[in-house]
């Protein structure tokens, strides 16, 4: 530290507080400061960081997503911003055990972590977790109104694949979803039913995310006689294409298809490639850790957000 402080042209204490991003310097001073330990090849001792500011610089992601088809892309977000402030990030999967979260929780607060993003696989609002530190939830919303939340806009990104539909000049719009006690699936098709109003040809249908629900609903949605048919998940949705090649229906020239989530294994892999509703699971996790970050500074974000889901569209509805 001396040798940075004495290359850079300040005292030992400056160059402290510039590496550690603290005090009242200018950014001239500690852009110049880090010059000196970047020519000098220094890095800071993390504990020795930890010890003068009183925190560790460590974040813990709880998630009861243990596929990781969720979280994962939520701590690639709440990374792009931590690590950027030169925090690292622990991964804690629940499982959906509540003891396993209880424990997981205990220890990450015994070992001074600064606070905590939840999420999970799952949209329903959960309990809040009692901990003295800052919470941020993601995808999941806290049931307490008051805590900070960030959430997708499931209504929003459904509406805006059955007004692309719409615009296609499709007149016969049906659904295809999930479980009916899925927050996310009951979500999306009250939003299909209002949106395509007097097009839709049916009630939705709810089953499993899963490509069998998808090709085993199609059976029954061809009674309808649709030219569109529009899915909750692209697991579903892929199933649906599937099943409609099998029994001759081209798509689209036939019968459009949408999904959503964006998950390309399905999206991509498809057969024609779907357009799709993508959550931007990315940039969830950054707006929850820039949440968290001001919450850790004192200035705490109360009550939810909700973020627009952005629609992807490909070959399933445009044509090759």
């Amino acid at each position: 530290m001396a040798d940075v402080a004495a290359l850079a042209g300040v005292s030992a204490g400056t160059a402290s507080k510039a590496l550690n991003n603290t005090g009242q310097l200018s950014q001239e001073t500690r852009d110049r400061v880090r010059r000196a330990a970047e020519q000098l090849g220094f890095t800071p001792d993390a504990r020795g960081r930890a010890l003068s500011s009183g925190r560790t610089y460590t974040v813990a992601l709880v998630t009861t997503d243990s596929t990781g088809r969720f979280s994962i892309p939520i701590m690639r977000g709440v990374e792009d911003v931590l690590s950027a402030g030169q925090l690292a990030t622990v991964l804690c999967d629940t499982r959906d055990d509540p003891l396993r979260e209880l424990t997981y929780l205990r220890s990450m607060v015994a070992r001074g972590v600064d606070g905590f993003v939840v999420t999970g696989r799952r949209t329903e609002p959960r309990p809040p977790i009692d901990v003295p530190l800052p919470v941020v939830y993601a995808l999941a919303p806290s049931s307490n109104p008051t805590d900070a939340s960030v959430i997708v806009d499931d209504a929003g990104g459904a509406t805006a694949a059955i007004t692309h539909l719409l615009s296609l000049g499709r007149q016969r719009i049906a659904h295809i979803t999930g479980p009916v006690n899925h927050r996310s699936a009951t979500a999306r098709a009250e939003a299909v039913v209002s949106a395509a109003g007097d097009a839709l040809c049916g009630e939705p249908l709810y089953g499993e995310w899963s490509e069998r629900w998808g090709r085993q609903a199609t059976e029954v949605i061809l009674r309808q006689r649709p030219d569109a048919i529009s899915c909750g998940s692209d697991q579903i949705a892929r199933g649906v294409c599937d099943r409609l090649r099998e029994l001759g229906h081209a798509v689209p020239d036939d019968i459009a298809v949408t999904g959503y989530d964006n998950w390309s294994v399905m999206a991509m892999a498809s057969r024609p490639p779907l357009t799709t509703v993508d959550p931007r699971l990315e940039d969830l996790g950054r707006r929850a850790a820039s949440l968290l970050l001001q919450a850790i500074a004192g200035k705490r974000h109360r009550g939810v957000l909700e973020l627009p889901a952005r629609l992807i569209t490909r070959e399933s509805t445009l044509g090759a």
